[in-house]
């Protein structure tokens, strides 16, 4: 099963890039989109993307233009789970999860805390609850592929200047101890397992020529539960795909 994830940074402006093509030459089995910043209804190229052989599944925000997740699968699930029960989070629209016989994977968007306090505060509620939400749904759903925008660099070599962001959002002490407990509690950050090499990132700022000059920061994940780490056969992400100020991450796993 090809897995790939991707904040494709509002979907109508990513189609406007040619993304139908590249998600046709990717070939992928599930796709976990975030940052979707639009409803279904006002897609008009959804039948393109059925005749692409997918299945579509989203959880847009009830605000317009922001945030929102889906799901876009050629294997037909056999349960979607449109939210996590916390209002809050899932007014947003923060997380969609289909479930297969083999595996259940979940798109997720976490807050950013780059605008301001406030938000951060809300990011810090999120990462506590959501991870509470996390360590039930294991028990149910112990072959759990968490795919998405973790608006987290876990470690050093996740980000092209640590010491220089140090105090910036997304490279927080207490930020970084949570992704380290959140794997500690039974993921395998999948890319990382595999590629232990520096200067691997999916996200640059649009501004100063950061993705030309590769200064950029790794907080796209494909996290998979740790029962599942026998299947992981490949992880790779993909800068070549330029529909986003991210990039796509691909999981495979061999079932």
């Amino acid at each position: 099963m090809k897995i790939i994830t991707y904040n494709v940074n509002g979907i109508r402006s990513a189609m406007s890039k040619n993304w139908l093509a590249w998600l046709q030459a990717s070939d992928a089995d599930v796709v976990c989109l975030q940052e979707i910043k639009a409803t279904p209804d006002v897609l008009t190229d959804l039948h393109l993307v059925e005749n692409l052989g997918y299945e579509h599944y989203w959880y847009p925000a009830e605000k317009k233009g922001y945030s929102g997740t889906a799901i876009l699968t050629k294997c037909t699930p056999k349960h979607v789970e449109y939210g996590c029960g916390i209002t809050d989070f899932d007014r947003e629209g923060r997380n969609i999860r289909v479930d297969f016989d083999e595996v259940s994977v979940m798109s997720t968007y976490f807050p950013s805390g780059s605008s301001g306090d406030e938000r951060q505060v809300f990011k810090y509620r999120f990462l506590d609850e959501f991870g509470q939400y996390i360590d039930q749904l294991k028990l149910e759903c112990p072959n759990l592929v968490i795919s998405g925008d973790y608006n987290i660099c876990h470690k050093p070599i996740d980000i092209h200047n640590p010491k220089s962001n140090a105090n910036s959002s997304g490279f927080l002490p207490e930020e970084r101890e949570w992704m380290e407990n959140f794997v500690q509690s039974g993921f395998v950050d999948t890319f990382r397992h595999l590629n232990p090499e520096p200067h691997n990132y999916t996200w640059w700022s649009f501004r100063a020529n950061a993705r030309a000059k590769n200064l950029g920061w790794r907080i796209d994940y494909n996290m998979a539960s740790t029962p599942l780490l026998d299947k992981i056969k490949r992880a790779a992400i993909l800068p070549e795909a330029r529909h986003s100020d991210h990039c796509p991450v691909l999981l495979e796993l061999d079932f």
